[in-house]
């Protein structure tokens, strides 16, 4: 490759885009061949590939069949916390799949239908997923740690007609029993699915169709059993593909709309070109099906290439050890992975001499990617130091499904400079605005957006709200995707992501609204208000911490507003979930505010953060801060 591949591609991407990417179209094997590939005949919304047709699933697992792959492994499941190992191969694959599509077309399940999807690391989630894909119908997967009131939240947006879930995850010291969460959440949703396929697993069986419901309940083994395969649907590539909600700042989650076309051009794009993957390759995404690194690099992006994916139900430490990821990477032959930061902060907390990686032939390894959270230079460098491979950072988001500033390691690898997730990718126009819109000159810092269009993959819009999506995204200014983080690009054009500009908190990968956590602190019965921040935290990224103000006449004080604070904890814990990660809940005397009664959730971070808060000229009372700056920011 040419030392300016990355900026003749870039280049072409943002001047010629139908030619840039009807050129990475010929990847894809379509039905009807696209003839549009930009369309922007309804801006600020613009399509990819208007008018062709194709079928995901068929992309990602039939033609690898017929064209001689059928026995080379799709999906290796490796499973510490069950002590079990499964290798499919692409015929095993497809059998699976079209087996259970056709199970889900006997429940009435068509092309647009939706299916909610709740389940942990298994083959069968992702044999779920695929099986939606093949039929044309619409998956909404929800991880499988979020409480019912999360799960319902979305069950109510996505309507779907089908839930499938498991009976139980499994966690390195717990069973956690999904079905009665399920149960707790279809009551409290106003829509009911017309059925609930639950898979039984056999650390926690599930009582499935013992309840007096409105919905048919079975197991899935029982649903599968005579059900005929299911042939690929042909879908337009404008159709929805799957929707995953991500944490909005306020109100009801934000259904994020992936399509067909686009993403699959998009992802298979980005495995050969930004990972450096290739078919036959071995390649392991550490992450969960439920959220969207899940959902490109474990499912999709490796099986629209021809790779094989491992799916790994475990963690980075405890499953045994903190050697776990080297211990599969050894017996896997892996030449790639990808995780989060937070994993490897997590090895590096347990084994800081990376000695256990001496018990483990990690030759095969190339490259490490981390994305999900800011790669701090620390981790950075330790990474580097014990696995002397490159360590290389990406930046993306839910809405983007594919990185938006990456280090192109099959298009023409580049210098890493830590702290920087290198350049942005093709079709991503970043600028660095100021506070009126206009871009700002390299160096300085300010919000990241990016010129529209936004490149395939990236989402249309958002689930059954196209105005919601034009005012939360593409309003501030008009003509640019605001990406909610703000950022610097120096003077070689690397860019630098700083953190959220918004609520959004950052927990070891995972976007968390701070509003659905306020929600749960403010349904408490002695809780007048209450505000929740993220403060940086070594391990995790950010860790919320909430901070109430108690009802008049509440003792807050002592064995009392001890005994407040664990009750809030495990209402964080019972209505979002334990990946809410809230441990520290601290009672304070007031808030500070905006005259208009906006909270300073900034200001409080800064503080909170060890540095010198920004206060707003707006503020009601500034005395409120200095009661408050003990609290965030103990003295040493």
């Amino acid at each position: 490759m040419t030392t300016d591949a990355y900026a003749a591609a870039y280049a072409q991407s943002l001047e010629d885009p139908d030619a840039f990417w009807g050129e990475a179209a010929h990847a894809i094997e379509w039905i009807t061949p696209p003839t549009t590939v930009l369309d922007s005949t309804n801006t600020p919304l613009h399509r990819w590939f208007t008018g062709a047709t194709l079928n995901t699933c068929f992309n990602a697992l039939d033609r690898h069949v017929r064209d001689g792959r059928g026995d080379q492994p799709a999906l290796i499941h490796d499973s510490p916390v069950t002590g079990t190992q499964q290798t499919i191969t692409y015929a095993g694959l497809l059998s699976r799949v079209a087996t259970f599509a056709g199970a889900l077309a006997s429940l009435g399940v068509e092309k647009g239908d939706r299916v909610v999807i709740y389940m942990p690391m298994v083959p069968e989630a992702v044999v779920a997923m695929l099986a939606c894909a093949r039929l044309g119908a619409i998956h909404s997967v929800v991880f499988g740690g979020f409480a019912p009131a999360e799960l319902a939240a979305r069950i109510e947006d996505a309507q779907p007609k089908v839930v499938v879930a498991a009976s139980c995850g499994i966690e390195p010291t717990r069973v956690v029993e999904y079905k009665p969460m399920l149960d707790a959440a279809l009551d409290r949703s106003t829509h009911k699915p017309e059925s609930v396929v639950v898979f039984q697993r056999e650390q926690a069986l599930a009582a499935v169709g013992e309840r007096d419901t409105e919905w048919e309940e079975m197991t899935w083994d029982d649903l599968v059993a005579g059900a005929a395969p299911a042939d690929c649907v042909e879908v337009a590539a404008t159709d929805p593909l799957y929707v995953l909600y991500t944490s909005g700042t306020t109100g009801r989650p934000k259904g994020i709309v992936r399509d067909n076309g686009g993403h699959a051009v998009a992802l298979r794009w980005s495995m050969g070109n930004i990972y450096g993957i290739n078919p036959g390759d071995v390649w392991f995404t550490a992450s969960d099906v439920g959220w969207v690194v899940g959902h490109s690099y474990i499912v999709y992006a490796p099986l629209l290439t021809g790779a094989t994916t491992v799916l790994y139900e475990g963690k980075p430490v405890g499953t045994p050890d903190a050697g776990a990821f080297w211990r599969l990477i050894a017996e896997h032959k892996v030449r790639a992975m990808f995780t989060a930061p937070t994993a490897y902060r997590a090895i590096k907390r347990e084994d800081p001499s990376g000695a256990l990686i001496a018990q483990h032939d990690i030759s095969s390894l190339e490259t490490v990617f981390l994305a999900g959270e800011r790669l701090d230079p620390d981790t950075y460098e330790w990474a580097t130091k014990v696995l002397g491979v490159p360590v290389v950072d990406n930046w993306w988001q839910t809405e983007t499904g594919w990185p938006i500033a990456a280090n192109p390691r099959g298009l023409q690898p580049m210098p890493i400079k830590p702290g920087s997730p290198t350049v942005p990718m093709p079709g991503y126009a970043v600028a660095t605005l100021d506070e009126t819109g206009s871009p700002l000159p390299a160096g300085e810092e300010g919000a990241i957006a990016i010129r529209l269009p936004l490149p395939p993959g990236t989402l249309p819009t958002l689930w059954g709200d196209d105005q919601r999506f034009v005012d939360g995204y593409l309003s501030t200014p008009p003509g640019y995707y605001a990406t909610g983080d703000g950022g610097l690009v120096d003077e070689d054009g690397y860019l630098y992501v700083m953190g959220r500009t918004d609520d959004v908190l950052n927990v070891a990968g995972h976007r968390l609204s701070t509003g659905s956590i306020e929600a749960a602190l403010a349904g408490h019965a002695d809780v007048a208000e209450c505000a929740v921040i993220g403060v940086a935290d070594e391990l995790k990224g950010q860790l919320p911490r909430g901070l109430v103000v108690l009802k008049g006449g509440v003792d807050g004080s002592g064995a009392e507003g001890g005994r407040i604070c664990a009750e809030l904890v495990q209402r964080v814990r019972d209505e979002v979930g334990a990946v809410a990660a809230l441990r520290q809940v601290d009672i304070v005397s007031a808030l500070p505010k905006t005259r208009s009664g906006k909270i300073l959730r900034k200001t409080m971070r800064e503080i909170a953060d060890g540095r010198t808060p920004n206060v707003p000229g707006t503020i009601e009372d500034a005395s409120v801060l200095e009661t408050l700056t003990p609290v965030l920011r103990p003295p040493a």
